[in-house]
């Protein structure tokens, strides 16, 4: 395993953080042997994760950077998830903030959009992967059955002429 990322290169969550996040991190599992190989430790899985939310790196990179392994980073993160882990981050973040600064209630505003595409229509045809509806399908289509132009050719066998 490579050593890329070094101890104090900015990206490791500070101890005040940690010692906020650490009590919200759920027991491990028991392993159903009772034996096994030993955890990465808590901080470094949190600090690999952080890492890969934060720049976006794929979850294999991370081997390369010597925090933590990817399969152990990743594992810890689905298990943190299911646990409700990041969620409570966020919410004990946001009533942090609420009481330091203050949360402006007063505007809130979202964004989204459910509508058609603006230059669908008629002319765009039906959805061929909608069953209800009549559509291009490629068993019907005329390349299956012939050949890639749409026009279906046969080959002459043979031709008899009489002189």
């Amino acid at each position: 395993m490579g050593y890329m990322v070094s101890r104090d290169d900015g990206w490791r969550m500070p101890d005040w953080l940690w010692e906020r996040i650490e009590p919200l991190l759920p027991a491990p599992p028991s392993h159903p042997l009772g034996c096994h190989r030993p955890r990465v430790p808590n901080r470094d899985a949190m600090d690999a994760i952080l890492l890969v939310l934060r720049t976006g790196m794929q979850w294999n990179a991370l081997n390369a950077t010597g925090v933590c392994s990817s399969s152990s980073a990743h594992r810890r993160f689905q298990e943190w998830e299911q646990a409700g882990v990041f969620h409570e981050i966020w919410r004990r973040g946001l009533l942090e903030y609420d009481k330091v600064i203050g949360i402006d209630w007063s505007f809130l505003s979202a964004d989204g959009a459910m509508t058609k595409a603006p230059l669908g229509g008629p002319k765009t045809g039906p959805n061929p992967t909608d069953r209800a509806k009549k559509g291009r399908n490629a068993r019907f289509s005329p390349r299956r059955r012939a050949s890639r132009s749409g026009s279906i050719t046969t080959a002459r066998t043979a031709m008899i002429t009489r002189c």
